[in-house]
Order: structure tokens, then C-alpha cells, then sequence
């Protein structure tokens, strides 16, 4: 069974579609590739299902229990979690410190944040950052930290959440190809043995079709072609929607 489940999600903006129609199934274990031209209606997809932004029409489910229209917070406790182009930390705070706020948020304690920080959520913290290779740089400030390593962080602190599903929100962005490689391999490895549903945005399409289990391609707000990424790269409309964007075969 699918663990987030979008049914006819449509977004209007006076009288445009961002989003027209948009079906789709991603279950545990399974990541999802959602690619598509600049002003395809990914965004405002992502919007939609992280609560941010009331659908027009359609329905959001997750494990098949309504979800449509929930605050953001609420998807979030619900166990719906987003990472974002740009990384979220706090850079003042060390590696460690970001992963403890992000337990104890998500275990209710943020009020126990005091001079005793490094007592809390600790050893919790520090099996997250063993998981994602950041346990040796846990008393580094992350406002230091090379962007790559970043990510890996942020990637720690979505996952402190417990989410069931993530949405992630071109999470190799700003990246090295070699540090693509390695962050997509990582949470396709990680979201695997946890059983996490992840959806997610990219422009880099070695990434996409190196790791996706599915692809979806939107554009002008509507779903153009879906399925597994070999299918998918030989459908003739999404060649032509892509041809001579430079996009198609990895370029950025």
C-alpha cells in the first residue's frame, strides 16, 4: 500500500493551473523522482503536500487516511517532514546542537534548550550523525562547514523527526557531482532500512535516473509521463519538452 498517495491535486492562481490533475503513488522504500521545467507546477506540488499551500481540488493521503489541507505543523506530526534547496541550520550552533533542537522539537522539549544543551538528546544526536558520517565533525559549527557536509546534516535533522515520508526539495543543489553521487546513495540506503516514502525534485537528471525507483514528469502543471526511469528517458514528449534545455542527460 502507498504511503502518500496524491488523487487528482489541482492549484489554481486566479485562472492558471500551477497544478492540474497531478496522480501519484510512492510507497515505503521507495523514492520518487518528480522532474520537470521551471514552472512545471513542482513547487507548488511540494506546497500542496507539506501543507503550505490548500489545494483547489484533489486529495492527499497518507497510509490512505486524508491529510488534504493540514498545517504545516501538523502534516510535520502526522509524519510528512520537507528539506529544501537551501540548506535550514542554524550556523552558530554546532553539528550537534542542530541535531539536539531538532529532537527535542520533535519530542516536545524544546523549553529543556538551556545551558545544559549538550546533555540532551545527545547520544540520539550522535547515533544520527554516525548514520549520515558526520560523528566526527558533531562540535564543529555548522556556519563552517563545506556545503556538502551541510546537507548531510540537514539530511540528520530531517530524519530526527521520524518521518514516514520526506519530501525533498532538489536536495543535491549547489553539490559536486561526486558529492551528489554520494548524498543520493546515502539516503536511498537510508530511507530503505528505515521504510520512508521519499518524493523529490532535482534538475540534475544523472541523480534522477541514477537512484529514482519512479519518475514523474510534470509540466505546464500536468503529468506528462510517469513510471521507471528507463521508460521514462525514452518517452518521445518528455525528449521533446527537454530537448535543448541541456537538461535531459545531466547537465544542470
Amino acid at each position: 500500500m502507498a504511503l502518500l498517495s496524491a488523487r487528482g491535486l489541482r492549484k489554481n492562481f486566479g485562472g492558471n493551473f500551477a497544478v492540474n490533475g497531478v496522480d501519484f503513488d510512492v510507497g515505503a522504500g521507495q523514492l520518487l523522482a518528480m522532474i520537470g521545467p521551471n514552472g512545471a507546477g513542482k513547487t507548488t506540488c511540494f506546497n500542496i503536500l507539506n501543507g503550505q499551500l490548500k489545494p483547489t481540488a484533489g486529495h492527499v493521503l497518507l497510509d490512505g487516511r486524508e491529510v488534504t489541507g493540514l498545517e504545516p505543523k501538523a502534516m510535520s506530526r502526522a509524519g510528512i517532514g520537507r528539506t529544501f534547496q537551501i540548506t535550514q541550520t542554524f550556523g552558530s550552533m554546532t553539528v550537534l546542537e542542530n541535531i539536539q533542537v531538532a529532537l527535542m522539537s520533535h519530542h516536545g522539549r524544546l523549553r529543556s534548550f538551556t545551558a545544559n544543551v549538550e546533555l540532551v538528546c545527545a547520544d540520539e544526536g550522535m547515533a544520527l550523525l554516525e548514520r549520515v558520517g558526520m560523528a566526527e565533525q558533531a562540535k564543529r559549527g555548522c556556519g563552517v562547514l563545506a556545503y556538502g557536509d551541510l546537507k548531510r546534516v540537514e539530511l540528520a535533522m530531517a530524519l530526527a523527526n521520524e518521518p514516514r515520508v520526506l519530501l525533498m526539495d532538489e536536495p543535491t543543489a549547489g553539490m559536486a557531482p561526486k558529492e551528489r553521487v554520494a548524498l543520493m546513495a546515502l539516503t536511498a540506503e537510508i530511507v530503505r532500512e528505515r521504510g520512508v516514502a521519499v518524493l523529490f525534485t532535482e534538475h540534475d537528471m544523472d541523480t534522477v535516473f541514477r537512484h529514482a525507483d519512479t519518475v514523474l514528469v510534470l509540466n505546464r502543471g500536468r503529468i506528462i509521463a510517469s513510471g521507471p526511469p528507463a521508460l521514462v528517458r525514452e518517452d518521445p514528449e518528455v525528449r521533446e519538452v527537454y530537448l535543448g534545455s541541456g537538461r535531459m542527460y545531466g547537465a544542470d
